[in-house]
């Protein structure tokens, strides 16, 4: 078995994980202020994902463990390239998270306003920038390659890569376009998770409001990853592309018939088939160089899967631990969805304030 290859794929299926989870994760926080009419709104929001937001977030940690382990070239040029993205990406679900933990912690409406807003931009700014990260990865960068020394597994010259633009080029109509195109898409993957875990009028306005933000997903997902097939072309790249616009055409009727769990179940399969597209990109298309990143500096030399990797020691251990480690991930993360997957009802929430308050009511003679 070529473990570049493997691995490879194993990269990618942790970050479309990461993608499923944590977008539904962003959508939610991004609907805060939206569908959340007022404070027992916002509670329900928060606590629709509150047991599981951080087990989502883990996925992310282990995809960039993995990519910095199998492939360091890749991981240091996109680090090096995209610094700036990923440094704002990261304090972004900094706030986030300590907004979860201390949103309740206040006593007055400003104080909770503050962190709802936290949340917001918590969830927007990384739904925004990751569609462009992955975009620009597609695209490609300028990169000088040095002679790192060594042999791959191919037999040619091991090489570091270092990113020779600057911030702005990564800055391209394609790039934005791809970031647009997942800040709707996971806007619309967290308002169908809602529905699925609410009900009364919250659901309500969480079910008619993914039907207007599916409008503005249809024409963004369509126009990227038509950009995507016709710059970058292959025949898994379309098949992945048509199930992406396929599932979520059909997430998109089901919602409006009120089928809250194949609403959810179909914007889950528009996201894997979305990611998946974008990523069989780069080991489909190109010439089937199976490339990590093209080069797009002139007659510079492209990073491959091979040239770009460690060693088939390392990819043979990192492969071991995977096999062992990974089912015992993949079923917590089941049972979790299985023990949290009750709805949450607002008379609940207004019993809990009701019941404090009488709690903290002073005593009468």
């Amino acid at each position: 078995m070529d473990l570049n290859i493997l691995w490879f794929w194993i990269v990618g299926f942790l970050f479309i994980g990461y993608f499923v989870l944590d977008g539904f994760d962003f959508g939610v926080g991004i609907a805060l202020p939206f569908i959340g009419k007022d404070d027992t709104d916002r509670r329900i929001l928060i606590n629709t994902i509150g047991p599981i937001w951080d087990l989502n977030e883990t996925w992310v940690i282990v995809a960039g463990a993995c990519l910095f382990a199998a492939f360091p070239e890749w991981y240091g040029t996109i680090f090096a390239g995209a610094y700036l993205a990923l440094f704002v990406i990261l304090l972004a679900l900094i706030v986030r998270g300590v907004s979860f933990e201390y949103r309740h912690q206040g006593k007055g409406e400003q104080w909770t306003r503050w962190f709802d807003w936290m949340i917001f931009w918590g969830s927007a700014i990384p739904a925004l920038l990751w569609g462009a990260a992955f975009a620009n990865i597609v695209r490609g960068m300028p990169m000088e390659q040095l002679t790192a020394g060594g042999i791959d597994t191919t037999g040619e010259l091991l090489f570091n890569f270092n990113y020779t633009g600057t911030f702005f080029d990564l800055l391209n109509p394609y790039a934005l376009l791809g970031g647009l195109t997942t800040l709707a898409l996971f806007f619309y993957h967290g308002l169908v998770f809602i529905t699925r875990k609410t009900d009364g009028e919250l659901r309500d306005r969480a079910k008619q409001t993914a039907t207007y933000v599916g409008l503005a997903v249809a024409v963004l997902a369509i126009a990227f990853l038509g950009w995507t097939v016709v710059a970058y072309y292959s025949v898994p790249t379309l098949i992945f592309a048509l199930l992406a616009v396929v599932a979520f055409v059909g997430s998109w009727l089901v919602n409006l018939k009120g089928m809250d769990g194949w609403a959810f179940g179909l914007a889950v399969v528009t996201v894997i088939g979305a990611v998946a597209a974008l990523y069989s990109t780069l080991f489909f298309s190109h010439g089937g160089e199976h490339l990590l990143m093209k080069n797009l500096t002139e007659g510079g030399l492209d990073m491959t899967i091979y040239n770009g990797a460690a060693s088939d020691k390392t990819l043979g251990i990192m492969s071991w631990a995977f096999l062992v480690i990974m089912p015992f991930v993949l079923a917590y993360q089941a049972w979790s969805f299985w023990v949290f997957s009750k709805r949450l009802r607002r008379v609940d929430f207004e019993r809990k304030v009701d019941a404090a308050e009488v709690e903290h009511e002073p005593a009468t003679a």
